[in-house]
């Protein structure tokens, strides 16, 4: 059993920046990948980045170059930094952890970018 808590969100102008962080209740050594999803009203649910236990990482194409992910396994901690932010980023933000075959969620965190 794994338990996830995210925190960082806000309301933040366009063009601003804003640094998620999920906490984990237990070791992130075993938990991969761990990842970020977002989810905006009236859309589904969908797959922001992910990042391995060896920190290879994955984005979607709506945030590649913008958001990088990163893992602090000592601290049980990931993070992920959003630079540039745009309207269309405004979505709830759900930290994701992988760990023996099961997927664990965190109740998330509100992003709103708006001026």
């Amino acid at each position: 059993q794994v338990q996830l808590v995210e925190s960082g969100g806000g309301l933040v102008q366009p063009g601003g920046s804003l640094r998620l962080s999920c906490a984990a209740s237990r070791s992130i050594f075993s938990i991969n990948p761990m990842g970020w999803y977002r989810q905006a009203p009236g859309k589904e649910r969908e797959l922001v980045a992910d990042i391995t236990i060896s920190s290879d990482t994955n984005y979607a194409d709506s945030v590649k170059g913008r958001f990088a992910i990163s893992r602090d396994n000592a601290k049980n901690m990931v993070y992920l930094q959003m630079n540039s932010l745009k309207p269309d980023d405004t979505a709830v933000y759900y930290c994701n952890g992988a760990l023996y075959g099961r997927y664990f969620w965190g109740k998330g965190t509100l992003v709103t970018v708006s001026s």
